[in-house]
Parts: C-alpha cells; sequence; structure tokens
C-alpha cells in the first residue's frame, strides 16, 4: 500500500513538471515588475524575464555563460536580493534555453549579430523603463561578448560587471586548466585523472574542474544545475529539455567573426566606461590568474577588481555577497 501511495506521488508530481506552463512569480509591491516577455530580438523571437520590487529601480542586464547556457532558469535560486535594488533582466540568446529552435538561420549564428542583438535590447529596455543608462553584467561566454559591447557602446552603460572574466586565449586557458587538474590529481591520488592527462584517454577538462571545485565549491558536476533549473517556475519541462539542445547548437554553429585567434586581453585594452571584476578565488573554469593578469593591464576611468570565496559561478555560491557587491556597483 505504501509503496502505491509513493508511485502515485511520484508520478502525480512528473505529470506536473512536464504539464504546468511557464510564469514568473508575482512580487509584492504596486510598483513591481515581474514579467516573462517574448520578443523578436535582430529578427528572432527570444525571451527576457524583467523582475524588480520598483520598476523605476536602475535597469540590471545579464549576459548568460555557454556559449548557449542561458541564466534564467537559475534566477530563481539567486537573484530575489538583487531584486530589491535593480530591475534584473534575464535574457535567452538566440539559439538558447527557451529562445532555442532548429530553425534560427544558421548565418545569424555568430558574435556580430549578438552584439548587435544586445544593442538592440539594450536600447529597447531604456526606452521602456525610461533610463539613460543601464548595468551591463556578463557572465563566463557572457563577459567575452559583454566586454565587446561596452568597448563599442560605453555611452549606454553606468557600468560593466565580468563575473569569471575571460581574458586568456584558449591554448592559454587549457594551459592553467591542465596545470591545476594534475595538482590535484596528484594529491587526491586520481588515477583516471592522470591517465587523461597523460593521453590515455581524452581529457574531460568539464568533469575535472567540477570534480575539484574549479567550476563550484560544493557541486561535483553539472547534474545539480540542472536539477535547479528544473525548479524554474520560468521553464517548463520543454524549455528545461532545450538546455543542452541549445548549448551543442551554439557550439556548433556560433561563429567567432570579431576579435579571431586574438584573446579578449589582446583585443581589448581599453575601455570608456567603469569596469568591476567580479572572481572566485578558486574559478579555473575562466582562470582567475588570467582575469586578474588582465585587470592589471585593461585602462577604464575607474576600475575595481572584487575577490568571491568562491569558485566559478559566484552569484550561485555567494549571492547575498554578490548583491551586496552589486549594490557597492550601484551606489558609487
Amino acid at each position: 500500500m505504501a509503496a502505491a501511495l509513493i508511485a502515485v506521488i511520484l508520478l502525480t508530481s512528473l505529470a506536473v513538471l512536464i504539464l504546468r506552463p511557464a510564469f514568473t512569480p508575482a512580487i509584492e509591491g504596486s510598483k513591481s515588475i515581474a514579467e516573462l516577455d517574448r520578443l523578436t530580438i535582430g529578427g528572432v523571437p527570444q525571451y527576457v524575464l524583467i523582475r524588480g520590487r520598483d520598476a523605476a529601480n536602475p535597469v540590471l542586464l545579464f549576459l548568460h555563460g555557454g556559449p548557449g547556457m542561458p541564466m534564467m532558469y537559475l534566477a530563481h535560486a539567486f537573484q530575489r536580493p538583487l531584486e530589491k535594488q535593480f530591475t534584473v533582466v534575464q535574457w535567452d540568446r538566440r539559439g538558447a534555453g527557451k529562445s532555442y529552435s532548429p530553425n534560427i538561420p544558421v548565418n545569424t549564428m555568430r558574435v556580430t549579430q549578438e552584439i548587435a542583438d544586445t544593442r538592440e535590447l539594450v536600447l529597447y529596455l531604456m526606452r521602456r523603463f525610461h533610463q539613460p543608462k543601464i548595468y551591463l553584467v556578463g557572465f563566463s561566454y557572457g563577459t567575452y561578448l559583454g566586454i565587446l559591447v561596452a568597448q563599442r557602446y560605453p555611452e549606454l552603460f553606468y557600468a560593466y560587471v565580468g563575473i569569471g572574466q575571460m581574458a586568456c586565449s584558449a591554448a592559454q586557458t587549457e594551459k592553467y586548466q591542465r596545470e591545476w587538474i594534475r595538482r590535484n590529481a596528484l594529491a587526491t591520488n586520481n588515477s583516471e585523472a592522470l591517465d587523461e592527462l597523460r593521453g590515455r584517454k581524452p581529457l574531460d577538462a568539464e568533469r575535472w574542474l567540477f570534480q575539484f571545485g574549479g567550476e563550484d565549491r560544493q557541486m561535483k558536476s553539472f547534474l545539480p544545475l540542472l536539477w535547479i533549473g528544473l525548479h524554474a517556475p520560468e521553464y517548463t519541462f520543454h524549455d528545461a529539455m532545450s538546455v543542452p539542445k541549445g548549448v551543442r547548437f551554439t557550439h556548433a554553429r556560433l561563429k567567432y567573426d570579431v576579435i579571431g585567434k586574438e584573446s579578449i586581453a589582446q583585443a581589448v585594452s581599453k575601455a570608456e566606461l567603469p569596469i568591476y571584476f567580479f572572481t572566485g578565488r578558486y574559478d579555473e573554469t575562466d582562470p582567475h590568474e588570467c582575469t586578474e593578469a588582465y585587470f592589471n593591464q585593461l585602462r577604464a576611468p575607474y576600475k575595481r577588481f572584487v575577490w568571491f570565496d568562491s569558485a566559478h559561478f559566484v552569484f550561485l555560491e555567494k549571492p547575498e555577497a554578490f548583491a551586496a557587491a552589486m549594490r557597492s556597483v550601484a551606489e558609487r
């Protein structure tokens, strides 16, 4: 009898998960905003989530990583403190998350189009919320896109914040990661990781970045992230299943047609707006050594480097500290 009851509960929960529609919870207060919108940006339908306690607050736009790995499905787990002082905008870019479609024209999957899409959305947000500028925050690959947008259009932003700022070339990043994985594998006597490093098996760097705490200090794989995503009210079960499809699609199709083989540090040496780097002391996904070296050489009218006791996912590991740091950015 008990087993049958448990089976019914599990099946009911699964049915609710699969069949429930997407929505975003309301926020108390007459000035609040909580919307899940489908906009046409650059000729392609794309989804944005807009939330805040006062729609007159400054707008903060997140650029997710990946490329193709959305942040919208993680927002419910970290951004509520931010909504007190900002109108927070999460955006699933073309090909990612809720905006994934196999029918997206392949020739539009390029960084130049992402830059154009970002500018279009920023101008829309400025008009809609009557703001002269907004805050731009990039995470992981979003820092690659974000620093390029900030350099080209500094007049649109109060400040740019890079979380896990990309800086090194791909070859440099691989070098730092291999050395870090080797140190951890030797320290823990992990023969499987050492075999991969020695070429006996293909190296799955992401697996070991998670396993040894270079992605997130608590998570040992991507599965906890997916579990968080399955609880996102803004995502249907179909949307959640689209996340890995979007990642594969974007990785296969995206053309890097702006700076070629140069690293960000080589391509963007100056920006005419305040720059902040929020970096985890244990981040080896975008190695913190590269980020710190880039910060030291970058020229900007104001710049600040903020350390967090975290790895790559600063905002998930330290949501309150992250929100406090963003308040400091706004208060300046």
